[in-house]
C-alpha cells in the first residue's frame, strides 16, 4: 500500500484542513480558480487568513493538495493503491483518471489552462508513483522510470481527450479501446 502523510496529523489540524478543502470545492464549483482568493477561502470557512497560511503556502499550494487528496479518495476507493499490476487493475486506473478529469471539468466553474496544468502536474505524479509501485512489485530487471513515464503520459492524454471531448462514447468503451494502448507499454515490465 502507498504511503499516507497525512494519517499522522493531528485531528484538530485534520479537521481545520478538511473545513479549508470543503470550503474550496464549494468556491470552485462557483468561480473559476483564478478569481478565487484566499480571502474568499477564508470567509467560506468562517477561518482567518493565518489559520489558512498555517497550512497552505497560498492558493496554489491550496489546489495541489486539493487535487492530490480527491486523487487519492478515487485510488482508494477503488483500492487500486494496495494493488499489483494487472490488465484489470491498469483497466481501473484508466475508468478512474477518465471519471475523476471528467468530473472535475464538470463540477469546476470554466477551468482555464492554468487550473488546467495544475491539475495535470498533480494527478501525472500520483499516476507515475502508482505504475513504479505495481512494476517494482513485479522485480522486472529493467527501470520502471520508462514505462511508468510512457504510461503515466498515454494515460493521462486519454482521460484528457475523454474529458474534453463534447460528444462522449460511452465511458466503458472508451476505456476498452485505450486498455490496449497503454497496456502494451507495461506488460513486458510487468
Amino acid at each position: 500500500m502507498l504511503p499516507n502523510p497525512d494519517e499522522k496529523l493531528d485531528p484538530r489540524v485534520k479537521r481545520t484542513r478538511g473545513l479549508i478543502l470543503r470550503s474550496f470545492e464549494d468556491l470552485l464549483a462557483e468561480k473559476n480558480f483564478e478569481t478565487i482568493s484566499v480571502q474568499d477561502v477564508t470567509d467560506t470557512a468562517q477561518i482567518n487568513r493565518a489559520t489558512f497560511y498555517a497550512h497552505f503556502q497560498d492558493k496554489y499550494a491550496l489546489l495541489d493538495y486539493s487535487i492530490s487528496q480527491m486523487f487519492k479518495q478515487e485510488i482508494e476507493k477503488r483500492t487500486l493503491n494496495a494493488c499489483h499490476y494487472t490488465p484489470d487493475n491498469l483497466r481501473n486506473l484508466i475508468l478512474a483518471v477518465c471519471e475523476f478529469l471528467g468530473r472535475i471539468h464538470t463540477s469546476c466553474a470554466q477551468p482555464h489552462q492554468q487550473f488546467e496544468s495544475l491539475v495535470e502536474t498533480q494527478i501525472k505524479q500520483q499516476i507515475f508513483g502508482l505504475l513504479s509501485h505495481w512494476l517494482e512489485q513485479s522485480k522486472s530487471k529493467v527501470p520502471s522510470e520508462i514505462p511508468a513515464t510512457v504510461a503515466t503520459w498515454a494515460i493521462y492524454g486519454l482521460a484528457s481527450l475523454y474529458s474534453h471531448t463534447k460528444k462522449r462514447p460511452a465511458l466503458e468503451k472508451f476505456v476498452d479501446e485505450a486498455l490496449p494502448l497503454v497496456a502494451v507499454n507495461l506488460e513486458q515490465f510487468a
